[in-house]
């Protein structure tokens, strides 16, 4: 069963957040009291490119088990150290194709509009860990590993413990880019 493991929020643009009990995201907008809440871009590099853009990364997931995965190559990760709203478990979100919906406890919703792109911050944060989280296929493509980002369409409160509804889109499905 996918269930909501752990989330958080900060209220300044810092790598990290803050571990919490619950939060409560708000339709067309992110999660309350984080510094990326808003209807457009709110991450300080996209903001100096185009403040207009829409905020189609109003909340990023990551999966519980990207963290073990971490841990079993020698990463000391916590839950919300690589700026995660909702750390989730029994859920591959990488494999999620582009709008599916996700059902966070029993009102929020949100979109998934793509892949999280890991920066230098991650580097800076542990060494190593950014080689970790891009990679390539067989193909040479790259492959983003840093979790994924999503809009909120429902708004309501989040909490670890609630159980996760995957809502796939009607195929042809679009797989995840970069956003």
């Amino acid at each position: 069963m996918a269930v909501v493991h752990r989330v958080a929020r900060d209220d300044t643009h810092r790598f990290s957040k803050t571990p919490v009990a619950e939060i409560r995201l708000l339709a067309g907008l992110g999660v309350e009291g984080d510094a990326h809440l808003g209807e457009r871009v709110q991450h300080r590099s996209r903001v100096a490119v185009d403040p207009e853009q829409p905020n189609l990364r109003q909340v990023h997931l990551l999966s519980l088990e990207r963290l073990e995965d971490l841990a079993a190559a020698g990463f000391d990760v916590a839950p919300a150290a690589l700026g995660e709203n909702v750390l989730t478990a029994g859920v591959d979100l990488l494999a999620l194709p582009l709008d599916t919906r996700l059902r966070l406890g029993d009102e929020a919703v949100v979109r998934v509009t793509g892949l999280r792109n890991p920066c230098a911050q991650i580097e800076r944060f542990r060494p190593g860990l950014l080689a970790r989280l891009v990679g390539r296929d067989d193909e040479g493509r790259v492959i983003l590993q840093a979790g994924i980002m999503a809009v909120v369409e429902t708004s309501g409160t989040v909490r670890p413990g609630d159980p996760i509804v995957v809502d796939r889109p009607a195929p042809p499905h679009r797989r995840l880019e970069r956003v």
